[in-house]
């Protein structure tokens, strides 16, 4: 019986800003654009995961702001990342690879619950695997949520796809057009100078848990392919 050669596995996390295309609901050319970008890299037999946000519908904190109850604005934003996982798994489909949609909220008519050893087996088989509703809880991030599935299936890497930046900077690029992108940096580095590209409860864990992480940006054609392929592009995250 021969040993099963390993593949490169990776978790690819999406902002909900990316699926919107920056405005409220989903840009089917975005989408598009992103399905075949995976495509590309599961036909290389790359193991993808991917955790999506749902930050063009819902945002727990902004809700918060505007007097909402912290978790059930949380919840709303869970749902819509199922939204977004759904609309992923169509394209994604629709390009002729097969997809499972997991979601820490059971509901079971459009996705199957998040079980760990269940999305090990479909990478195996050569399905992308979508993870939705987030932790399943308030007040965790997609980011954290992100890292820990990283971390719980065996990724080898943890790819972090930005719609605003191509990278991480030594301050907001946004705010000061003379921040510098950083091509590595350590997770101490980045908790220390209180870099927000991720949260820090995601830096952490990668940290604590020897992950490395890739950020990114997702202007550019061709960038979630070359990620996924582990490519050098954007910012390299370690421990040391």
């Amino acid at each position: 019986m021969t040993e099963r050669v390993k593949r490169r596995r990776v978790l690819l996390k999406l902002s909900g800003e990316v699926f919107g295309g920056g405005k409220v609901g989903l840009d089917t050319a975005v989408l598009t654009r992103i399905a075949g970008e995976i495509k590309a890299a599961a036909d290389d037999g790359i193991e993808i995961g991917v955790v999506v946000g749902g930050g063009n519908f819902f945002r727990g904190a902004e809700l918060q702001e505007a007097g909402m109850d912290r978790a059930r604005a949380d919840y709303m934003g869970m749902l819509g990342t199922v939204i977004n996982a759904v609309a992923l798994q169509d394209f994604l489909e629709s390009a002729g690879i097969p997809t499972r949609v997991q979601s820490a909220i059971s509901m079971a008519q459009v996705a199957e619950s998040y079980i760990p050893l269940r999305a090990i087996r479909h990478f195996e088989k050569g399905r992308v695997v979508i993870f939705g509703a987030g932790a399943g809880m308030p007040y965790f991030s997609t980011d954290t949520v992100a890292a820990q599935r990283a971390l719980e299936l065996g990724c080898d890497e943890l790819l972090v796809g930005k719609n605003g930046v191509d990278g991480v900077y030594d301050d907001d690029p946004r705010a000061n057009p003379d921040a510098v992108k950083l091509d590595h940096i350590t997770y101490e580095e980045a908790l220390r100078q209180g870099l927000r590209v991720v949260d820090a409860a995601a830096f952490s864990l990668c940290q604590d848990n020897g992950m490395t992480m890739r950020v990114f940006g997702m202007v550019e054609p061709g960038n979630v392919t070359r990620a996924l392929r582990g490519d050098d592009i954007g910012t390299l995250v370690t421990t040391n």
